[in-house]
């Protein structure tokens, strides 16, 4: 299915079927999320492509900024849903590229991360405190969602490429561990021992469980690919971060081409998309 296909929606919803996949019992469900689930982090990166292109100035490259932000954002937009380690080895190797001496990827991740913070943290502190409502920062619907899915007998796993201790952090501020704990995972400094794909087999191996009996829900195209590796059956979430209503054209086109089964614009039809995957 290409971008200029006409899209093909379960009648009366939102819910866009992009393959014939059969309905299945799900018994165990994989969750990316930032994204899927949790809006703490939009415009993320609005913090990373201009601390990149800071870096790549420093090495006195005659490019402009202009066209620095644009070679930066296509390789945040190609590693996004991958950990954040792989955005900084590349601009380690950017750096190199211009003759500058670069720092390692892990220095640039904790720059970032530290940058961030500062954007997000009246978000997390307020959703602590209680001045902020966690609908305020959750994809909508997530909560009836996730309260079918584990309805149904389904075990959730959550799974980002977001450091761990912040995922479990802001799952907290959210609302959301007591669907996912303990099966709550998230990236490390040593990023060679954390993968979705990891997670996945673990889910498999663990639970002597068929590859077909796995959903994978997610905005990026790690979890909807490597769930496809094992037969399982996969929903894309294509939300718009910031008006949080409409479908994001760049998110959509991105999970056809992972191979999503379904894509959906948010969680607001759970009823729909429950039928939908359980048939």
């Amino acid at each position: 299915m290409t971008q200029a296909q006409a899209a093909t929606f379960v009648p009366g919803t939102r819910i866009e079927i992009v393959t014939n996949a059969p309905r299945r019992e799900i018994r165990y469900a994989l969750f990316d999320f930032d994204g899927t689930l949790s809006l703490i982090r939009e415009g993320w990166q609005d913090v990373m492509v201009p601390m990149m292109v800071e870096f790549l100035r420093e090495t006195g490259t005659d490019e402009s900024d202009d066209e620095l932000t644009l070679m930066v954002k296509e390789y945040v937009t190609r590693l996004t849903g991958k950990q954040t380690i792989y955005q900084m080895i590349e601009l380690k190797a950017q750096i190199e590229k211009r003759g500058g001496t670069a720092r390692e990827p892990l220095e640039y991740k904790h720059i970032y991360l530290d940058r961030l913070w500062q954007r997000i943290h009246h978000r997390v502190e307020g959703l602590k405190a209680g001045s902020i409502q966690p609908e305020e920062y959750l994809v909508t619907g997530s909560y009836a969602f996730l309260d079918a899915l584990k309805s149904r007998g389904a075990t959730l796993y959550l799974a980002s490429g977001t450091d761990h201790q912040y995922v479990v952090d802001e799952a907290e501020a959210l609302g959301l561990t007591k669907y996912f704990e303990p099966h709550i995972y998230g990236a490390l400094d040593d990023y060679k021992k954390f993968s979705k794909k990891m997670v996945i087999d673990r889910i498999i191996q663990e639970n002597q469980l068929p590859g077909e009996a796995l959903l994978a829900i997610g905005d990026g195209y790690v979890e909807i690919e490597n769930c496809k590796e094992v037969g399982g059956l996969t929903l894309g979430v294509a939300t718009d971060e910031a008006g949080r209503v409409e479908i994001e054209e760049w998110k959509r086109n991105r999970l056809i081409q992972a191979g999503a089964d379904f894509i959906i614009p948010h969680f607001a039809e759970t009823p729909a998309i429950i039928q939908t995957l359980f048939g």
